[in-house]
């Protein structure tokens, strides 16, 4: 169907939400913006779909939602009646309509007669991930855009392990999802009728107690957290989203009594009206924190997305000034924290072990080795990281230590099978009392591991093509990136080649052996001096991104080097 036969069933649609067809009405005689609206569904992949908020097929409003609901339910009405009736827990974010979608979702999977468990009001996606597991529902769903723009909000699924719903199932429900041919005769249960036939149950507190008493878990020296947590000054901010309530919380329960919200930010606001993006990667987030924090001489700042499930931080220099601290380095300086301790007081495991996405940095994979842990590298997407942590139960090879990827997700114990910032929020605080016990602060932390393992900089660069031609252009640079893959990069050698697609490693000489991992759209270029560069789109977003991890032996020469590359990928893609 073309867009324009698409963009007249919904004008001719009586009943149109009023919004929408407001919407629709200011939009008329604007082609361009129609057709971007109306020429394709929305992408459902195995991370679910995240889109603009608007009207249309390609974007996201309570129609798309309930198709992809829809979707959902057909699927789990081919399961056996005791399976499906484990029903599904539902989660929000402080996005525009997002209470709004959790509620029809609800109502969707009611007309099936499918159970659900829906928040009472806005919840982390972690707690999401943990509820599923807690309740034992066969699956959750999670109404966010994590740290995009304010336009946007996003429909994540989650399996029965509490991890993003997997590959097989997720292509079936996908399936279903694309028979939904007409978005407005999917039917709606009563949300009224649903709650009073015990259908529909309104969760809150109880499951709060739950996962803060696991929360309790994450903490390895309390005496240590109990001395310094009076006095250790922290500047925490949720970015208007879901991370304030649990988070003060958390810190309270672990022993952190001198601690401040960022007052602007602590209160949940669609419009993320003080950043122009809500994403702790953005230095530009921390500009309150950094007021506030010189303001009460504050030794460490930690912000967290508008789902709670990223983190960033940035520390006090010598000169009184804050640096933002890298995902790479957050996840460095963590597990040198976390294997030092458990070391110390003789809670690390024999078969330990740290998993990782390849397109996070190496430098954790030094710490790693140090202590003689296995460092595993798994596909981009945290649900690999789900998967060893199931392998890991399943056969005992290992016990899990920690996980996580380049970009500020990080998981310190598993009753959450997803980034969770809200134990990373704690484990950062302990990490930084450590320091401050010796008198120092996580900077100075920082700089005595890249005195002990080198110096480390990455890079993450991503592209954005929006519109109906965007997708084609991300095609065409990964063609361009396989067909005519270069030999090197500012004068340093590749000495091999992995093509996850292909599931291929090729060395310099030409020999090719087998990758072990799903077949993914990546490709990694390994250079003779040990820096890597990987290049992927993204999954959830319309970007192709660029990966540059690189060593040297000062601070300097890595930035220095880190520039040379990334100047000669972007010649690369723009030649």
């Amino acid at each position: 169907m073309s867009w324009e036969e698409n963009y007249q069933l919904w004008k001719n649609y009586p009943d149109l939400a009023t919004d929408l067809k407001q919407e629709l009405e200011s939009l008329n005689g604007k082609d361009e913006e129609l057709e971007d609206a109306f020429y394709a569904p929305l992408e459902f992949g195995t991370a679910g779909m995240r889109g603009v908020l608007g009207v249309g097929i390609n974007r996201m409003n309570i129609y798309t939602v309930r198709q992809a609901t829809e979707g959902l339910a057909t699927f789990m009405d081919t399961l056996d009646e005791k399976t499906k009736m484990r029903g599904v827990a539902i989660s929000y974010d402080s996005r525009h309509h997002s209470q709004e979608f959790a509620f029809d979702a609800a109502r969707v999977l009611g007309a099936h007669g499918i159970p659900t468990f829906v928040f009472e009001s806005l919840r982390p996606t972690p707690e999401l991930s943990f509820t599923v597991r807690h309740l034992h529902t066969y699956a959750g769903i999670m109404i966010t855009a994590s740290h995009n723009p304010k336009q946007y909000n996003g429909y994540k699924i989650y399996g029965e392990d509490g991890a993003q719903m997997p590959p097989k199932e997720s292509d079936l429900i996908t399936k279903y999802i694309r028979q939904v041919k007409d978005l407005f005769e999917v039917k709606v249960a009563d949300k009224d009728q649903l709650i009073e036939d015990g259908i529909l149950k309104i969760i809150g507190d109880e499951i709060d107690q739950a996962y803060l008493a696991e929360v309790n878990q994450v903490t390895i020296n309390h005496e240590l957290v109990a001395e310094e947590g009076k006095t250790m000054k922290l500047i925490f901010t949720p970015l208007h989203g879901t991370g304030a309530m649990l988070g003060e919380k958390a810190l309270k329960q672990a022993g952190f009594e001198n601690f401040t919200m960022v007052p602007q930010q602590a209160e949940p606001d669609p419009d993320f009206s003080t950043v122009k993006k809500p994403n702790p990667e953005d230095p530009a987030a921390f500009d309150l924190a950094i007021e506030l924090g010189k303001k009460e001489d504050a030794d460490l700042l930690i912000g967290v997305d508008p789902d709670a499930d990223r983190l960033g931080a940035a520390v006090r220099q010598p000169d009184g000034e804050y640096k933002l601290l890298t995902g790479n380095q957050i996840a460095a300086i963590m597990l040198n924290y976390i294997l030092t301790a458990r070391k110390e007081t003789g809670t690390l495991p024999a078969n330990a072990a740290v998993v990782k996405s390849i397109v996070s940095s190496e430098f954790a994979t030094k710490v790693a080795h140090n202590f003689d842990v296995e460092m595993i590298n798994v596909l981009t997407g945290f649900k690999f990281i789900a998967e060893q942590i199931k392998h890991f139960e399943e056969t005992n090879e290992h016990t899990f230590m920690f996980g996580f990827e380049e970009s500020y997700g990080y998981l310190e114990r598993p009753f959450v099978r997803d980034k969770d910032a809200i134990q990373s929020l704690v484990m950062l605080a302990e990490v930084a009392a450590f320091y401050k016990k010796q008198g120092m602060n996580l900077y100075d932390g920082l700089q005595e591991l890249f005195e002990k393992y080198g110096y480390f900089a990455e890079k993450t660069i991503a592209l954005t093509f929006d519109g109906v031609e965007g997708a084609q252009e991300i095609k065409d640079l990964m063609t361009k990136f396989r067909e005519e893959a270069p030999t090197e990069f500012a004068g340093y050698k590749v000495s091999a080649l992995e093509d996850f697609e292909k599931s291929t490693k090729t060395m310099d000489d030409g020999t090719v052996t087998k990758i072990e991992l799903p077949k993914s759209n990546v490709l990694k270029y390994i250079l003779e001096d040990g820096t890597w560069i990987a290049v992927r789109p993204s999954g959830t977003e319309p970007k192709i991104k660029f990966y540059i991890g690189t060593q040297a032996d000062s601070q300097d020469k890595a930035f220095e080097k880190r520039q040379q590359f990334e100047d000669t990928v972007m010649a690369f893609v723009k030649g």
